[in-house]
């Protein structure tokens, strides 16, 4: 927890606000695209006019369809909002991590040049991997519709906990050191990666999630791997 409200003290920081500004914005910009295409494919899909037994042609089905879609995208951003905040991690972690790294570990010595084959290639795979675990926990959602809820967040926390603590780790480890990391601390990875997930669960409160998740993984690997070394 410690390390999330560290996150969220420094969010009026500078550094933070430019990012925060351009992540939220990015990821309205892509729900709104998705929102637009489901109301676009509702109305394609029913149609201009529609014959009805007894009523004959209705020509306003097509609206209503485009509007019943909308409220069903409130709750699909919850899912959706999952792809994006691992997608936009990549973008964003650096940029955090640094004015993480300025405000509150000043002797740390600079990131190590992580090739840009390793974070892309990094990201793409963790963004896959996301993606199908999660059509995947479709079946259990349903099948277990009563603990949907905490499924979302175990398996996500699991998820964007492995990505964040791994990228974090990747700024100053070699990617196999990086990997040992995230196994050794396992479980605080995925302790703080279920307290992301769970405002990821929440419309609006959700696109803060990219900026928050990677401060407090950052503050989580300085303050971990300060207590393994010696004296």
């Amino acid at each position: 927890m410690k390390n999330v409200l560290l996150a969220l003290g420094q969010i009026g920081d500078p550094r933070f606000r430019g990012v925060l500004l351009t992540g939220v914005g990015l990821s309205l910009g892509l729900l709104a695209a998705f929102t637009a295409a489901f109301v676009w494919l509702a109305r394609w899909a029913v149609g201009p006019t529609v014959s009805l037994p007894w009523i004959g042609d209705v020509t306003w089905l097509d609206e209503a369809a485009g509007i019943a879609v909308i409220p069903v995208m409130l709750v699909a951003s919850v899912f959706l909002m999952v792809p994006v905040a691992s997608a936009f991690t990549g973008l964003f972690l650096d940029r955090i991590a640094e004015a993480v790294e300025r405000a509150h570990y000043p002797a740390v010595g600079p990131a190590r040049s992580q090739p840009w084959g390793e974070a892309i290639s990094e990201t793409a795979g963790f963004l896959a991997l996301v993606i199908g675990v999660n059509l995947v926990a479709l079946v259990a959602y349903l099948v277990l519709a009563p603990f949907a809820l905490l499924i979302f967040w175990a398996v996500n926390g699991f998820l964007l906990g492995r990505e964040y603590a791994q990228l974090a780790a990747a700024r100053h480890l070699p990617r196999a050191e990086a990997k040992a990391y995230r196994r050794r601390h396992r479980a605080q990875v995925w302790a703080l990666g279920i307290l992301m997930a769970i405002p990821l669960s929440v419309p609006v409160l959700n696109l803060l999630v990219p900026v928050v998740g990677a401060a407090a993984f950052t503050h989580q690997f300085h303050r971990l791997s300060r207590r393994a070394r010696p004296g």
